[in-house]
């Protein structure tokens, strides 16, 4: 845990992140903080998923304000800069830090984590005024207010007990430890308060109330801050050169803000260009087991909606509530929804619920196979055995294997609509994804391919599949031929053997037909 009052640290820390490669100045985000500084909308809360750059501009806000350090030299090069209120506040307050994110190795429990953010913060006072006399009566808000100074409050991971299901039944204490210290206090200049989850409301009265929060969802205020933007990704890679920012905004791209604004998050696009190769650096910060703990509470009712995400389908959905801190297990479908949108797995934006992009997608692959999830599992293991069958051109084996699936237990795969069979043929293979990039409907030749199975190895064979529901094969087939979708391949694959692969569904027999051509 890191407390910390007047100190350098966050102004260091700054440094550190400013003279990195890839910087970003988010120093505007200064600016709407120092409007509300000593008026009645002084308690800000922000949050946003993890890895969205919240500690940075913890530290960034840290650095400017504090008056134990000279950052002039630094924020003089940046944005902030040029704002009429730019001197006004700079270096010119007392800051207090408090990163919650720390459990005491010795005593696990709520006292003595509250002791330990209580003790720091009144050794820190004592030390910054030592001439002051303090009562042993004192509370901490008592010792700030006999200083008769302003202070701005910065705190890291608010919500850290809550995320990780600590001391549940002390939670409204340390809700109540925040109220005491902060609301309707003279001494407070600022309150800036960050995490992943929103505050719990209880009722009007609730503990945080005089907070104003911007959440992931309905942020318009600070929403640029939080994130890359577009503009701002292009010109990290204009930096870089060896990554192109289609290939970036292919694996990164797909969360929106409030306001409609493309935001990345910063820490995948920081590491793919840095590691020049795009791949899923979420793992790295764990929490997708999250993801598959969430499913497993509400499997059979979200299943469907997962596997057509999964295909890259939008689910048309209302979300009015944020999962919030002391919520508890989301169990509802919304609830679990919300809390997965929450944290970053979900993108969501004017009533439409998707896999934000190619990075989470992987994520919700792996989530998957996991056995809970019954037959979807069982089809995912059996899609090694489609894509080989497939490269070897035994049509039988594909049949049965779709055949199999069709008869599953899952309402979706009944070809009840236009993308059942899509969301079919994307399970059947959707183990191909680990060695082929797969596109659906690429604009390819004179037309567009339902599916086009890109190989990322050198020794794999490219295919494209065409869907056909009671037509035959080899119109399929005709069609690949006739509009050309093989052209685009010839110039990847120059020499290689193209697959052409037509799969069509007789409604009157229920049976599948596939076809297997080389082009």
């Amino acid at each position: 845990m890191s407390i910390y009052l007047n100190t350098s640290k966050p102004l260091e820390n700054y440094k550190n992140l400013y003279r990195s490669k890839y910087f970003v100045d988010k120093s505007l985000l200064i600016e709407k903080l120092s409007e509300v500084i000593e008026t009645s909308d002084k308690y800000v809360c922000v949050t946003r998923p993890r890895r969205f750059g919240k500690s940075s501009a913890i530290n960034m806000i840290g650095a400017y304000y504090s008056k134990a350090v000279d950052s002039k030299e630094i924020f003089n090069k940046l944005n902030i800069s040029k704002s009429d209120t730019y001197e006004k506040h700079l270096n010119k307050y007392n800051v207090i830090g408090i990163n919650f994110n720390k459990i005491p190795d010795k005593n696990k429990s709520y006292e003595g984590y509250i002791d330990l953010i209580q003790s720091a913060l009144i050794d820190d006072i004592k030390s910054m005024y030592p001439n002051l006399e303090f009562k042993s009566y004192f509370t901490i808000s008592d010792m700030l207010f006999s200083t008769k100074d302003k202070f701005i409050f910065i705190f890291d991971e608010w919500d850290y007990i809550f995320t990780n299901n600590l001391f549940i039944e002390n939670q409204n204490n340390f809700l109540e430890f925040l109220r005491n210290l902060l609301k309707d206090q003279s001494y407070v200049a600022l309150v800036y308060m960050t995490g992943v989850l929103p505050i719990k409301k209880y009722s009007s009265g609730s503990a945080l109330n005089m907070f104003d929060e911007f959440t992931f969802l309905k942020d318009r205020t600070f929403d640029e801050y939080f994130g890359f933007t577009e503009d701002e990704v292009k010109m990290l890679c204009n930096k870089n050169k060896n990554i192109s920012f289609k290939e970036l905004e292919s694996w990164y791209n797909g969360y929106l803000t409030a306001k409609g604004v493309k935001v990345y998050n910063p820490r995948s696009v920081v590491k793919a260009l840095q590691n020049n190769y795009c791949e899923s650096y979420w793992t790295n910060t764990g929490a997708m087991d999250e993801v598959a703990e969430y499913l497993k509470y509400n499997t059979l009712e979200i299943r469907d909606d997962v596997i057509e995400m999964v295909s890259g389908e939008e689910i048309d959905i209302i979300i009015d509530e944020e999962f919030r801190a002391g919520q508890g297990v989301p169990r509802t479908k919304e609830e679990i929804y919300s809390a997965m949108i929450v944290l970053g797995f979900l993108s969501y934006y004017d009533g439409y619920l998707k896999i934000p992009n190619k990075e989470l997608m992987k994520e919700f692959e792996k989530a998957l196979r996991d056995k809970s999830f019954g037959y979807v599992s069982e089809i995912i293991e059996n899609s090694k055995r489609m894509l080989k069958a497939t490269v070897n051109g035994d049509t039988k084996t594909v049949e049965e294997i779709l055949h199999d699936i069709h008869n599953s237990e899952i309402p979706i795969l009944q070809y009840n609509d236009e993308n059942s069979l899509s969301c079919v043929l994307t399970l059947a293979y959707l183990s191909a994804r680990d060695t082929y990039r797969v596109e659906r409907e690429e604009k390819t030749g004179k037309g567009y391919a339902d599916f086009a199975f890109h190989p990322r190895r050198k020794n794999d064979i490219a295919f494209i599949v065409e869907l056909k529901k009671n037509e035959t094969p080899e119109i399929a087939i005709s069609q690949i031929r006739k509009k050309e979708y093989v052209e685009k391949f010839r110039k990847e694959n120059e020499g290689k053997k193209i697959l052409a692969v037509a799969i069509c569904y007789d409604s009157k027999e229920k049976e599948h037909n596939c076809k297997i051509e080389e082009i």
